[in-house]
């Protein structure tokens, strides 16, 4: 195959007609024995192809999903602990539990950016396995913490081991998967905090039913669940692959057409070297900036529905009991939402209407929620909680997506995740400070404040969808070409959007 030569000016121009049958053959994978500009022939057998796919679903998904399990279990068993009186026993008064669920966030959003970095240089296989470690034994430790300081030490490392798990994951994927398939995937790892909201709520359930003078219940909740991440995570050091390229299980056919995957729709270089200067260059692109604005709006109503669904259930008046079970159903809702979203999104290989659908509906909850009597209209106020979860966990998934699909080189993908998660995670600084103590139980402003920064976070991704259209178009004119963002190869796109061949995924 000749090699696809495209224009590398700032500004889009003319693209030669004679490049666009060219770049049809990198579209189809049924193709066999064909030549690359690489000089090799490889086998695009779509039984190989196939083959690969499920290795990837079934060998690497799996052990990071449950990872991130662990990950969401840890981070938000406080929530399920204070429900059995755990504040109360190490003497928490006023707003101290708030401020424990607060300072999380500060070290998250400091270290998230340098610990991707390592992601990067060694491995997510590597890194993140290792940052298991650290939070499980945070877990470990919480059980044994007496008083708020020493919960706060814990709280402040926890947030430095978790930092980069969510960035160094979806990173870690779009290594092996193309931008069509991305967002099903991490959708589908991602779904693990949902389910976690689930489970937390069942495992707090059964644990705390044991009756021994020795030990309060809560602190079985905290043994359980750390000493289960550290055991994981040895397991996972050993078993997730670097690369492609090093991957045991994989033929020799399967890795070359592994290679030639990301090369045609995902990466510009794989295994580039890393480069300061470079990593950071997309922020100089206004539009990474609004991509900012997105994710730290949308950050504020996940923040909120995954800190305090188990506090806004508890509103209601329920027993401690039925609290912990009845924050069991709106989770599942919002795993099966999440999923039917992402997939869809993957299908259609698109992005910003399916963000603003789960946005629209969020934002319904916490303006239903707001506006009543918890107490007085319980059954209303328990079917808005469906609404929260609902609508926000696949904003998150889908725009770090979005902004990983439009950025072709690996060193910048990584780096721009990595901020981009930082910066919806410090909206979690928002969300802690606004739901306060002596807003029990209807917690007013904080809802009022999620619902605002789920509305601005709807009217940008609705601008920033109908720009990158009207680009896309307005490219096509200028060429006199019709290209959608599949039809280009990545390995292309080096330069990225200043590409005049590059198209949004929008």
């Amino acid at each position: 195959m000749d090699k696809v030569e495209v224009p590398r000016s700032s500004a889009p121009g003319p693209v030669d007609l004679e490049v666009l049958p060219r770049l049809e053959s990198y579209r189809g994978h049924n193709r066999k024995d064909e030549e690359t500009e690489f000089g090799s022939t490889i086998t695009y057998d779509p039984v190989v192809q196939r083959s690969l796919l499920r290795k990837c679903d079934w060998f690497i998904l799996p052990p990071l999903t449950f990872m991130y399990l662990c990950n969401a279990l840890d981070k938000g068993n406080v929530a399920n602990a204070k429900t059995d009186g755990w504040d109360k026993d190490i003497g928490l008064t006023g707003d101290q539990y708030y401020l424990l669920v607060m300072i999380f966030y500060v070290p998250f959003c400091l270290f998230g950016t340098p610990i991707s970095i390592f992601v990067k240089k060694f491995s997510a296989a590597r890194v993140l396995p290792l940052m298991m470690i650290g939070f499980g034994a945070m877990s470990l430790f919480t059980s044994i913490a007496k008083n708020f300081s020493q919960i706060f030490a814990i709280r402040w490392f926890l947030g430095i081991f978790e930092s980069a798990m969510l960035p160094g994951v979806v990173y870690y994927l779009s290594t092996f998967y193309k931008r069509g398939e991305l967002a099903s995937r991490v959708g589908l790892f991602y779904a693990a905090a949902a389910i976690a909201g689930a489970f937390s709520g069942l495992i707090a359930f059964g644990v705390f039913q044991i009756k021994n003078p020795r030990h309060h219940a809560w602190q079985y909740l905290f043994w359980i669940e750390g000493s289960g991440t550290v055991t994981f995570a040895l397991f996972a050091f050993f078993w997730l692959p670097r690369t492609s390229d090093t991957w045991w299980i994989l033929t020799e056919e399967e890795k070359a057409v592994a290679r030639r995957r990301i090369l045609e729709d995902s990466s510009s270089e794989i295994n580039e070297k890393f480069s300061f200067r470079e990593a950071f260059r997309p922020f100089k692109n206004p539009l990474y900036w609004v991509w900012a604005m997105i994710s730290l709006s949308l950050g504020v109503p996940l923040a909120s529905v995954n800190n305090f669904l188990p506090q806004i259930v508890a509103s209601l008046g329920y027993s401690t009991v039925k609290t912990n079970l009845f924050t069991v159903a709106p989770n599942i809702v919002g795993t099966v939402a999440l999923l039917v979203l992402t997939f869809s999104s993957d299908y259609f290989r698109e992005r910003s209407i399916h963000i603003m659908i789960p946005l629209a509906v969020s934002l319904a909850g916490f303006v239903l929620l707001g506006c009543i009597n918890p107490l007085a209209h319980r059954g209303v106020a328990y079917f808005a909680c469906f609404l929260l979860t609902a609508g926000a966990s696949a904003p998150s998934v889908l725009v770090a997506t979005w902004y990983n699909n439009n950025t072709p080189q690996e060193s910048k993908r990584a780096v721009v995740t990595a901020v981009m998660v930082a910066l919806a995670n410090a909206s979690g600084l928002i969300s802690t400070n606004v739901f306060r103590a002596q807003d029990e139980p209807k917690y007013v402003p904080a809802l009022a404040t999620s619902a605002a920064f789920g509305g601005l976070c709807l009217i940008l991704v609705a601008s920033t969808g109908i720009w990158m259209r009207w680009e896309n178009k307005r490219r096509d004119k200028v060429q006199g070409v019709v290209l959608s963002a599949g039809d280009i190869p990545t390995e292309t796109l080096s330069e990225g959007p200043l590409n005049p061949s590059f198209r949004f995924m929008y």
